[in-house]
């Protein structure tokens, strides 16, 4: 039976990651673009990441080009682009599908585990966040729309 510590990812530097590696961490998982709409909430993903970090808490971005093609940088880009126009110092890693077919297998998880509106388990758009206690259990998935503050009250009580 997979758990969420079961899946790997790289980072856009290319190291490959288990994501055992966040064992007891409270998480935020969210699919990043960053030519969109919403890109302007990684500020707030930030803060949240420089708010509760010392407590246990990751922010884990996952870059998606599959929403009008609005993430179309290379690893070097999305990095850069994170970094110096937000600030990022939360976990990025390398680009994935986070729907169809070649859905990254952590996705095909995620979506399995919080469904979205009226059941689907297709993720709609870029910002889509999944929330997971520190067992590795996906308690709640967000809308693009959600900004991060919002999830704040739901982390800290968790932490």
């Amino acid at each position: 039976m997979s758990t969420l510590y079961t899946f790997s990812a790289r980072t856009l530097g290319g190291e490959a990651v288990n994501l055992d590696r966040y064992r007891g961490k409270v998480l935020l998982i969210v699919n990043t673009a960053s030519e969109c709409g919403f890109t302007p909430q990684y500020a707030g993903l930030q803060q949240l990441h420089e708010r509760f970090a010392a407590r246990g808490f990751e922010v884990l971005g996952f870059p998606c080009n599959q929403f009008g093609k609005q993430e179309p940088g290379d690893a070097a880009q999305i990095g850069s682009f994170c970094e110096t126009k937000f600030g990022v110092t939360f976990p990025m890693f390398e680009k994935v599908d986070v729907k169809g077919p070649d859905a990254h297998p952590l996705y095909r998880y995620l979506t399995g585990e919080a469904r979205g509106l009226l059941g689907t388990r297709s993720i709609k758009w870029n910002f889509t966040k999944f929330l997971v206690d520190g067992q590795g259990n996906v308690l709640k998935r967000f809308a693009p729309k959600t900004k991060p503050e919002e999830i704040a009250a739901r982390i800290e009580a968790l932490l």
